[in-house]
C-alpha cells in the first residue's frame, strides 16, 4: 500500500491503527485496512479507474461516494457491487467493469424462505442530524423508532465534518465539530430502549400497501410495517455538464469529504473546486488540511453563497477565488490531467478569449444538493402518515437540520398522542433563524478599540446565524446587539483576560487577540490555525495577511500553543507593529506558483459531445435535439435515448436535463417528470428469494 494516498498526519482527525488484510484487484494482490469499503481500499493504492463503459469504453470511477449513482462498480467475488458501499474483505477478488458484467451463475435447488416483517410506531429513514435529532424526541416518549440508514455508523454527514459548528450553543452545539456532535448524538440514542438502529440497510422502495422494503448488508430483506414514516434521507449532489465530467477525477464535494474525513484517503495531490457555497468553501479548507494542494475556487456568480467567514479563511491559506467564471471542460483520457475555465456573462455563457487550463488530477464539483425524497414522494401517495425533515424537506445547514428534526419528532408524538403540547412557537423561529442565507456584508471601520490590554479583534462582516464567541466570554467582552444572534458580535469593552476562549470557539477562526501589554508598539497577536500539518514553529518567518488574504507583512512566529481546551485549534502568537496589528487575521500557508495556470491552452466551450446521462452515456446533444423537436416529457425521453434508465435511475441526469429545459427557454411547469416505480435502489433478485 503506498503511503502517498493515505493520510498519515491530520490536525483535527486522530489516525487509527487499522488491521490489514489482502485483497486481489484484476489478478494483483494488495493491502487493505480491515473494515474500509472497497473504493477506498482502491484509491489507497493509487487506482481509480474501476472500468470501462459498455457503449463507448469510456473510464468509470468515483463520482458519489455515497450510494446514489452506480459509477464506482465493480465486480467482488463474481457479484456486480457499488464500491463506496461495500467493505473489502481478506482475499477478496474484486476485478474491473470492463463493459456489461456477466450474470454471476445461478443458484440451484434453493427454497423461497419467509420474508421477516417488523412493526413499528415510527421509521426513521436516515440517521443523520435531522433523524437522529427527531429520534431522541421520540424516545424520551417512550415511542418505538426503528431509524434505517445505509453507512456503517450514525451520524449522516456530520461523520465527515471536522469543522466547527455555526448556530448557538444551546441549540445545535455551535463550536463543536460535526464528528464530536454525531458521537453526542449516537451517544445519547443509545439512553432510549425504544429506539432500534439497522446500520449498512438501504430502504428500496415505499410500497402502495403501506409497506417498506429494507434489505441489511446487501443480503437480508425485510419488510417494514410503521405507523408513520418520517424521512431524514438528507440529499444528493448536483453535477455539471460539461466535456470530460464523467472523467475519473471528477468528484461531488460531498465524495471527496467521505474520502477524506471518514476513510482517512487522500484522492487528489492538485485540485480544484467549482461552486462557492459552504459545501464547496468547507471542501477546499478539508483538502488543505489533508496536505492536498488547492489551486483555486471558482464560483459562476458575482459573489460565494457561502459563509464569507469560510471564503475569506480559504483565502487566507492561499486558495484564491474566482467569481463570475465556470468550469469550461476536464481533459484527460483515462483521468483529469487538467481543468480549463473561463469567465461568464451575465446570462452564465461562457466570454471567449477568458479560458485558462489548470494542470491537476481532481475537480471537485460543489454545485448545490437535492433533496432525497422519493421515500416522502411514496409513502404521501400510499396515504401513509409521513414527515421530512432536514435536508430531505428543505437544504440547509446541518444545524437547521438538528433542529427542525426536533420539531419532526415532537410533531410526530403529538400525533401519536404522545405529547399533548403544542410544538413551542420559538422552535418554528429559531429553524427560521439557523437556515437563514448569509446577510449583507458589511466593510471593516476603523477600529476605535483602546490599544492597551488585550483586545479581541472580530473579523467577521457578514450576518450569519452564529453567536459561540459570545457563549463563552465569561468577561462579556463580546456581544451581540439586539435579540437576534444573526447579528454581527461587537467588541464592547476592554476587561479581556486572554483566555483564548473565543479563538477556540470560533467556527469560522474570524477571531484574533492583539496584546498591548508587553510592547504598546509592538503588540502579540494571536491567531487561530487547524491546518498544522503545513507546520509552523517558533522562529519561523510566516507571510501575514489581512481578512480578506491580502498579504500585509512577514512576521516571525514568537510562540505556538494548544492545550485541552483548544479543540484542537493551534495558536499561532507573531509581533508586529501596532499600526497593523489589527488588521492581522491569519497567514499563508499555500505559495502563489501552485494556484497559476499552464500557458497557452485555449478550447472550445460546452459542446453537444458533454454526457448528461453518465450511466447510459447520453449526450447533452441527444437531448437538446429531442427537445426542440417540441418533447416535454422526460419520461419519453428516457425511451428514445435510456437517459435515466441506468443504475442510478436518473439521480444524476434528471436535474441536468431539467436544467436543459430551461436552457432552452421552456417552462418547466410544461414538463412532465419520470414516473418512480420500484425498487428506488439495485438489489440482488437473491434477497427477495432469501437465497443469500
Amino acid at each position: 500500500m503506498s503511503a502517498e494516498w493515505r493520510i498519515e498526519k491530520h490536525p483535527i482527525l486522530s489516525i487509527p491503527e487499522k488491521r490489514k488484510i489482502h485483497f486481489y484487484w484484476n489478478s494483483q494482490k494488495l493491502e487493505a485496512s480491515e473494515g474500509e469499503v472497497i473504493s477506498s481500499a482502491l484509491f489507497a493504492n493509487g487506482i481509480h479507474v474501476f472500468g470501462h463503459h459498455a457503449k463507448d469504453g469510456s473510464p468509470q470511477g468515483m463520482f458519489c461516494a455515497n450510494g446514489q449513482c452506480a459509477q464506482c462498480t465493480v465486480i467482488a467475488n463474481g457479484i456486480p457491487v457499488k464500491s463506496c458501499m461495500t467493505k473489502v474483505e481478506e482475499n477478496m477478488i474484486v476485478e474491473s467493469v470492463e463493459g456489461i458484467p456477466e450474470l454471476p451463475k445461478a443458484v440451484d435447488n434453493f427454497q423461497f424462505s419467509d420474508i421477516k416483517e417488523i412493526e413499528t410506531d415510527v421509521l426513521i429513514v436516515g440517521g443523520g442530524p435531522a433523524g437522529l435529532s427527531a429520534a431522541l424526541q421520540l424516545g424520551e416518549r417512550g415511542i418505538n423508532a426503528l431509524i434505517v440508514d445505509d453507512k456503517d455508523r450514525l451520524g449522516g454527514k456530520l461523520v465527515l465534518q471536522t469543522h466547527k459548528f455555526f448556530g448557538s450553543i444551546d441549540d445545535c452545539y455551535a463550536g463543536t465539530r460535526g464528528i464530536d456532535i454525531a458521537t453526542i448524538l449516537k451517544d445519547e440514542l443509545q439512553k432510549h430502549p425504544s429506539l432500534k438502529v439497522w446500520l449498512n440497510s438501504i430502504v428500496l422502495y415505499v410500497f402502495s400497501d403501506k409497506k417498506v422494503g429494507v434489505v441489511t448488508n446487501g443480503k437480508n430483506y425485510a419488510i417494514v410495517n410503521p405507523r408513520m414514516v418520517l424521512n431524514a434521507a438528507g440529499a444528493r449532489e448536483r453535477s455539471l455538464v460539461f466535456p470530460g465530467n464523467t472523467l475519473p477525477g471528477i468528484y461531488g464535494a460531498g465524495a471527496f469529504q467521505t474520502l477524506v474525513n471518514r476513510d482517512l484517503v487522500k484522492p487528489a495531490k492538485r485540485l480544484l473546486v467549482v461552486g462557492g457555497g459552504n459545501v464547496g468553501l468547507i471542501a477546499a479548507y478539508h483538502a488543505l488540511q489533508a496536505g492536498i494542494d488547492v489551486i483555486g475556487l471558482f464560483e459562476a456568480l458575482p459573489q460565494c453563497g457561502g459563509y464569507k467567514v469560510h471564503s475569506d479563511k480559504i483565502k487566507r491559506l492561499g486558495v484564491p477565488i474566482y467569481t463570475g467564471h465556470t468550469i469550461l471542460s476536464a481533459n484527460g483520457k483515462e483521468h483529469v490531467e487538467s481543468v480549463t475555465v473561463g469567465k461568464i456573462d451575465n446570462n452564465f455563457r461562457p466570454i471567449s478569449g477568458t479560458e485558462k487550463t489548470y494542470e491537476c488530477d481532481t475537480a471537485l464539483i460543489a454545485v448545490g444538493l437535492s433533496p432525497v425524497n422519493e421515500f416522502f414522494k411514496q409513502a404521501e401517495q400510499a396515504g401513509m402518515n409521513v414527515f421530512a425533515a432536514g435536508d430531505a424537506k428543505e437544504i440547509a445547514e446541518a444545524s437547521s437540520a438538528m433542529f427542525n428534526g426536533k420539531i419532526a419528532g415532537l410533531e410526530i408524538a403529538r400525533v401519536l398522542g404522545k405529547e399533548d403540547k403544542p410544538v413551542p412557537k420559538e422552535w418554528y423561529e429559531k429553524a427560521d433563524l439557523l437556515k437563514s442565507p448569509p446577510g449583507p456584508i458589511t466593510e471593516p471601520t476603523d477600529d476605535s478599540s483602546p490599544e492597551t490590554g488585550i483586545t479581541p479583534v472580530i473579523h467577521c462582516h457578514q450576518q450569519i446565524p452564529c453567536n459561540p464567541c459570545v457563549s463563552v466570554c465569561r468577561q462579556g467582552v463580546i456581544q451581540i446587539p439586539g435579540d437576534s444572534f444573526l447579528e454581527r458580535p461587537q467588541v464592547v469593552n476592554n476587561e479581556c483576560i486572554g483566555c483564548n476562549r473565543c479563538l477556540f470557539v470560533c467556527p469560522g477562526l474570524a477571531i484574533s487577540l492583539v496584546d498591548y501589554r508587553e510592547d504598546q508598539e509592538n503588540p502579540t497577536v494571536s491567531l487561530a490555525y487547524e491546518v498544522y500539518n503545513y507546520e509552523y514553529k517558533k522562529g519561523d518567518l510566516v507571510p501575514l495577511t489581512d481578512y480578506e488574504g491580502d498579504r500585509l507583512q512577514e512576521a516571525i512566529v514568537i510562540d505556538t500553543a494548544i492545550g485541552k481546551a483548544s479543540r484542537k485549534t493551534q495558536i499561532i502568537k507573531v509581533r508586529v507593529p501596532k499600526d497593523i496589528a489589527k488588521q492581522v487575521a491569519g497567514f499563508r500557508i499555500q505559495k502563489n506558483e501552485i494556484t497559476l495556470p499552464e500557458d497557452g491552452i485555449k478550447l472550445d466551450t460546452i459542446s453537444d459531445d458533454a454526457i448528461v446521462c453518465r450511466c447510459e452515456r447520453i449526450t447533452a446533444g441527444e437531448i437538446r435535439k429531442l427537445i426542440r423537436m417540441g418533447i416535454r416529457d422526460l419520461n419519453q425521453i428516457k425511451a428514445i435515448t435510456r437517459a435515466g434508465m441506468g443504475a442510478c435511475g436518473g439521480k444524476t441526469c434528471e436535474n441536468l436535463i431539467l436544467q436543459m429545459f430551461k436552457e432552452e427557454e421552456v417552462d418547466l411547469e410544461e414538463v412532465t417528470l419520470n414516473t418512480m416505480r420500484p425498487v428506488f435502489v439495485e438489489a440482488p433478485l437473491g434477497v427477495f428469494s432469501s437465497i443469500f
